[in-house]
């Protein structure tokens, strides 16, 4: 065994790991990176077909992002964000705001994506307290939502695996059924169904608004829930009762945001206007920590106060708008228009989606969907399969939830390079599947 692995085993302890089982599987030695490929310390590549955790938006070792992230090392690395401000944080929140939906005009800076959803949370509860209605407490979300691993965002999302051991923790919040089209909650089909799972949503919030807070739900795709694509007319009506029944919405953009389904954020696709919008994962293209919450002036000026501290926002991160991480993401928003990547990968998402559809031909596949750059694989229920293993064999990384295989792809991919890839998935998946 390598002697870096040794230590690794000796020292640190990984995430979502069983480390008894890096025995006999120890972790990969990543050396180096280029565009959407990562290479080991013994020479072999693997495609970074999963964006590195789903943060990878330009590919690795991108010039430009790297360029900006030195030329701040050279004039400041840090600085608190309470009382001093520095350009790349007001320059990156002017240009969120320019680019994001009309209704958000405030961008609260945080560091990753649990925090982002936090503070989205924390101050759609504080704002009903600010303006005389308290008993406005309780959150919605969806049963198979995923918004983060600490404990607010965990009381607001699905109960599985992963989380269940913590479920003591949480605070008390309402779920109603996934708009999961394939394992319809409401035993309709779409499109004829005529979003029937939008019912629950609907006599919940009929009977019990004066105590709910907000909804928060995942735009299009409900990432670590499943790689869950549901229609735009839901999330259209899921904005529609926000508005009817006086409860804010929170969108979560943290894998959705920066370009993953077609469009710059998710929400864009049905033009809804969210009160609050979580952003983090590619907001720096993958190169450092940050997250960012934008919300409205009018939930802004519920805490802007004469001498009144108690409506004060009392919330925030050592590392809030940390001037390196903000010169990666206003990098990486320059790529977006340098390389004019929205418009190239237009072309690209049709071939994308094409290619998805040879998974069909497996038998033990029950469902192939898309959305943009994110191609999912559902293996007919209770069918496992050993993907991880033989796909590294053949040069890629997947990494299924449960018995659902995706790809979330570097926007960076060039049409021979997702040939490749879905060849190597494709061969990966039958050799698991015989």
């Amino acid at each position: 065994m390598n002697s870096w692995i040794k230590k690794d085993l000796k020292y640190t302890w990984h995430p979502y790991t069983q480390m008894k089982d890096c025995e006999k599987s120890p972790p990969i030695l990543i050396e180096r990176a280029k565009g959407i490929k990562l290479y080991d310390n013994k020479g072999n590549f693997y495609y970074d077909t999963i964006s590195s955790w789903w943060c990878n938006v330009h590919g690795h070792n991108h010039s430009h992002i790297k360029k900006a992230i030195n030329k701040q090392l050279d004039s400041l690395e840090h600085v608190l964000f309470a009382g001093f401000t520095h350009k790349g944080a007001i320059l990156l929140a002017e240009k969120l705001i320019s680019i994001a939906p009309k209704s958000l005009t405030k961008v609260f800076f945080s560091d990753n994506g649990s925090t982002a959803v936090e503070t989205a949370l924390k101050m759609s509860f504080q704002y009903w307290h600010n303006i005389g209605k308290a008993k406005k407490t309780k959150f919605v979300s969806l049963d198979y939502g995923y918004h983060g691993d600490t404990v607010g965002t965990m009381s607001v999302s699905g109960v599985d695996l992963f989380n269940e051991i913590f479920s003591p923790l949480f605070f008390k919040s309402y779920k109603v059924p996934s708009p999961y089209c394939y394992h319809c909650p409401m035993n309709k089909q779409y499109p004829i169904c005529n979003i029937e799972c939008i019912k629950p949503l609907e006599t919940l919030l009929r009977g019990k608004n004066k105590e709910i807070a907000a909804i928060i739900l995942e735009p299009l795709v409900m990432a670590a829930g499943g790689m869950i694509i549901y229609p735009r007319e839901y999330l259209k009506k899921v904005a529609q009762l926000s508005k009817k029944y006086n409860v804010h919405l929170i969108i979560d953009e943290v894998a959705t945001g920066f370009g993953r389904t077609g469009k710059m954020f998710a929400c864009e696709h049905v033009n809804i206007q969210p009160d609050f919008m979580c952003l983090s994962k590619g907001i720096t293209a993958g190169y450092l920590p940050l997250g960012a919450t934008l919300t409205t002036e009018k939930i802004y000026k519920a805490f802007y106060a004469n001498y009144d501290k108690h409506k004060t926002f009392y919330h925030g991160h050592t590392y809030t708008a940390n001037p390196i991480s903000c010169a990666a993401a206003l990098a990486s928003l320059e790529v977006f228009k340098k390389e004019n990547t929205l418009a190239r990968i237009k072309s690209i998402i049709p071939l994308f989606h094409s290619e998805m559809e040879k998974f069909r031909d497996l038998t033990a596949v029950g469902d192939v969907r898309c959305r943009g750059m994110i191609g999912v694989i559902e293996l007919n229920k209770n069918k496992k399969t050993k993907i991880y293993k033989e796909a590294l064999k053949q040069g890629i990384i997947l990494r299924p939830l449960g018995n659902v295989i995706y790809l979330f792809l570097p926007l960076c991919i060039k049409e021979k390079e997702l040939k490749v890839i879905i060849s190597k998935a494709f061969k990966a998946l039958s050799n698991t599947l015989r």
